[in-house]
């Protein structure tokens, strides 16, 4: 089991930590599905252009506060990965709108110089009107079993998967939390009982569990004793997906979940190892 390895470069520590509740007004607030992925494309566009001016103008003039880090690690966008130009070669978003939060997943592998797997969560106020904090890992050689190619391979076979749940077979923002929570607690308390779906398919860095095969199962065995804490989620119920940013053991890491009818069907997790 590849993430064994993982553990031993990792000591434990720390305490768990969701990400904080955001209070809404529904009569006033306007965090729509259409605001959240017209943000998400400015990201695109700012990390195609190497140009991060567009993100930095959503930023809130009477919010000094607004936080950057990448890879856990305070920065400022004009010194940030988005400086450089990629060329993306897929991506895909989740959008909660309850949180008015993003997570996007950039891949770039077409470019030998610059091969990367990026994921971004990106968090605004309450109209999905300014930019509070931007969050992101940057995988690269060097990183946990980084292989941006093959990467970029097995997402293009899941694009017919990772589509819209209609309306009535949708799951509960508590319950897509739920299973992905329990497989992250698998990993220092084997008692969990995860929801394991058939088939299920797991991308860890450039590594591939799945064989199209309809007995594909992402429970192929973690490792004990490592505490994922640290969780910050977005959730996206019509994608019937969860994207947790965690501190495996001591690793910037993101664990990213497809859940149907409560149970997971895909799994993508990025690890950066390089500091």
């Amino acid at each position: 089991m590849t993430l064994f390895r993982l553990a031993l470069f990792s000591s434990l520590g720390g305490l768990a930590l969701a990400a904080p509740h955001q209070t809404r007004n529904p009569d006033t607030d306007a965090c729509t599905r259409e605001a959240l992925k017209a943000h998400t494309d400015t990201l695109i566009a700012a990390q195609t252009s190497g140009d991060p001016a567009p993100l930095i103008a959503l930023q809130s003039s009477s919010s000094p506060e607004f936080v950057y880090t990448e890879d856990f690690k305070s920065n400022n966008l004009s010194t940030s990965v988005l400086r450089t130009a990629l060329k993306i070669d897929h991506h895909r978003s989740l959008l909660d709108t309850t949180q008015c939060a993003t997570y996007t997943e950039i891949i770039s592998a077409s470019d030998p110089s610059t091969p990367r797997v990026i994921g971004t969560q990106m968090r605004f106020d309450a109209t999905a009107s300014k930019l509070i904090k931007i969050e992101t890992l940057v995988t690269q050689p060097g990183d946990w079993l980084f292989n941006a190619s093959a990467t970029l391979r097995y997402a293009r076979q899941e694009d017919s998967i990772w589509v819209p749940i209609p309306e009535a077979e949708r799951d509960t923002r508590e319950v897509i939390q739920a299973a992905g929570d329990a497989y992250l607690d698998l990993f220092n308390n084997k008692s969990v009982v995860v929801p394991w779906g058939t088939p299920c398919q797991r991308l860890e860095g450039g590594a591939y569990t799945g064989r199209g095969l309809p007995t594909d199962s992402c429970n192929v065995g973690v490792p004990s004793g490592v505490p994922i804490t640290n969780r910050r989620y977005v959730i996206d119920e019509v994608l019937g997906s969860v994207d947790a940013f965690v501190q495996f053991a001591t690793r910037p890491d993101s664990h990213e979940f497809r859940v149907e009818k409560g149970k997971l069907r895909l799994v993508h997790t990025l690890t950066v190892m390089r500091n």
